[in-house]
């Protein structure tokens, strides 16, 4: 088993025994007066469907407004534990500060960076909790095809025990959250952003000509991000440097997703390619994560008397997904990145 290789990066979503090894899988009631996500889809937000004429103030506010709204939507879903809901409003609140981050020639900074600072607070405690779902799901899933000859001792019952405490403590974080007067404010202050005219340089000008600059400056770096990691030795850093151009191109997809009302098909195009890199990326992340949680379950299982043999059979399961799922990254971005995909955003 390659030595301690464990350290894990940030929140995410096997040779012994020698099965076949293959990525994990991924793993509503509203309150009264709340319209459910399909009706929220169908009804129209004003301001929130521009033209191809529209100006980048209005493209730009029009993927906010519908952003806002959503953010709006998933806290009773999330009040109410409906599946799925903590990630959707995590990816939301992604997407919003991805937004004012990527268009600060629209919408300035100075207005912007505090909201996105208070986004960057929310999406952590929701990742948390988010985390505390996915991992403990990982596990068992990358279990299952292990022979049952080689999971000695409580395995399951462990995976189980140590996590649910743990998501129970980050969703009542996350709860309790939304009844402060900081996330009253950030709801405020999104709104506000959302409403008011963006007062940036290239404001008024029309989005088809100003924005793809934006999207292409956030593909930059996912570029130079993804050199940084095909280019840094194997171990930690190399999966550090993976997760920061997993991010980078997450936020190239979101912002080419933001100007598609004014680009057409090119940019929904694009922003599909940077998807493909997200997912293959988060894919080894999660291995990266689940590596360094079989191990902390391993030293837990034997400081408790019991047999470590299955966590570290785990363990070395996601690290053998990992070394599988990195190339395969770098192939997909290689895909992605190709010249047909990225002319409109070079203009």
């Amino acid at each position: 088993m390659p030595a301690n290789n464990t350290s894990s990066t940030t929140s995410p979503t096997a040779r012994s025994g020698r099965a076949p090894v293959t990525p994990a899988p991924a793993t509503r009631r509203t309150r009264p007066g709340t319209a459910p996500a399909a009706q929220l889809r169908q009804i129209p937000i004003a301001g929130s469907q521009p033209r191809r004429s529209s100006s980048a103030a209005e493209v730009v506010t029009a993927y906010l407004k519908v952003q806002v709204a959503a953010l709006r939507d998933l806290e009773p879903k999330v009040r109410a534990d409906e599946y799925d809901s903590v990630h959707q409003m995590r990816v939301t609140t992604r997407r919003l500060r991805a937004t004012l981050r990527s268009f600060g020639q629209v919408i300035p900074r100075s207005k912007s960076e505090k909201v996105a600072a208070e986004l960057k607070w929310l999406g952590g405690l929701l990742g948390e909790a988010r985390d505390a779902e996915v991992l403990p799901d990982h596990l068992q899933s990358s279990l299952k095809p292990v022979p049952v000859e080689l999971v000695i001792g409580p395995v399951q019952a462990r995976i189980q025990g140590h996590f649910a405490p743990v998501r129970a403590s980050a969703r009542e974080k996350v709860i309790e959250a939304f009844s402060t007067v900081r996330y009253a404010k950030l709801l405020a202050d999104l709104d506000r952003l959302a409403l008011d005219h963006p007062s940036g340089p290239k404001a008024s000008k029309p989005a088809r000509d100003v924005l793809p600059a934006a999207v292409n400056k956030a593909y930059k770096q996912a570029a130079r991000r993804m050199r940084v990691a095909r280019h840094t030795p194997p171990g930690h850093d190399r999966d550090v440097a993976l997760h920061q151009a997993r991010k980078s191109a997450r936020r190239a997809r979101y912002a080419a997703e933001a100007v598609t009302p004014a680009v057409g098909k090119k940019a929904s195009k694009f922003a599909e390619q940077m998807k493909k890199v997200q997912s293959v990326a988060g894919d080894h992340q999660d291995a990266v994560i689940a590596r360094g949680a079989a191990r902390d379950l391993g030293i837990g299982a034997h400081l408790a008397g019991e047999n470590a043999f299955t966590y570290g059979l785990l363990h070395d399961r996601e690290y053998h997904r990992a070394h599988v799922l990195e190339p395969q990254a770098h192939k997909t971005w290689k895909k992605a990145a190709r010249p047909r995909h990225r002319r409109w955003i070079k203009k």
